[in-house]
């Protein structure tokens, strides 16, 4: 597989007003989402969907409010951001990875790397190189970019289809990234 693009927590709590951890202007990014994945299928590339999937009681409460509470409407992603073919990958030890146009792969905490099953559906997809995008840069987006920088693939982050809870974070997001080797892209290049 030469590619592979990376949905970073397009749910619904996130990406309208009324979700209960909103990224502010995140609903605009929308058809910008919808339009990269549905490239994805498309084109035969697979897709990786990054997914909050907390418990009512989730530790991670005690830091953020509570939000993608598995089962709610909030923890949904948006419908625009689903292809027809997908298929979950939870977080339990030895999950089964059943693969699909797009695979949902649960977490519990920012970064989708705690998902212990995560690595072993990288090294069955065999990408060369990873488009990143979703929300928030400055937290779930920044720890699957520089993560899967760490795994000496190219990666490269689309600047017209994140946003960022804090702006100035999400700017020394970007530099931190592109100062470790990661490239900016946007919509209309990684769509030709």
């Amino acid at each position: 597989m030469p590619i592979v693009f990376v949905d970073v927590d397009t749910q619904i709590d996130f990406l309208f007003p009324a979700g209960a951890l909103y990224v502010p202007g995140a609903e605009r990014l929308v058809p910008a989402i919808a339009r990269l994945n549905r490239y994805a299928a498309e084109h035969a590339i697979p897709l990786i969907s990054t997914t909050d999937a907390h418990s009512e009681d989730d530790p991670e409460f005690k830091s953020w409010p509570p939000h993608c509470v598995a089962g709610t409407t909030g923890q949904a992603k948006a419908c625009e951001t689903l292809l027809e073919s997908r298929a979950t990958l939870r977080f339990e030890p030895g999950a089964p990875i059943t693969m699909a146009d797009q695979v949902i792969v649960e977490k519990q905490s920012l970064d989708v790397f705690t998902n212990q099953n995560f690595r072993s559906l990288l090294d069955r997809l065999q990408a060369d190189r990873y488009v990143v995008y979703g929300v928030a840069t400055d937290y779930c987006v920044r720890c699957a970019a520089l993560g899967l920088l760490a795994t000496g693939n190219p990666v490269s982050v689309v600047t017209d289809a994140i946003a960022a809870v804090n702006p100035n974070d999400g700017a020394a997001m970007l530099r931190e990234f592109t100062s470790r080797g990661g490239a900016l892209t946007n919509v209309g290049d990684v769509v030709r």
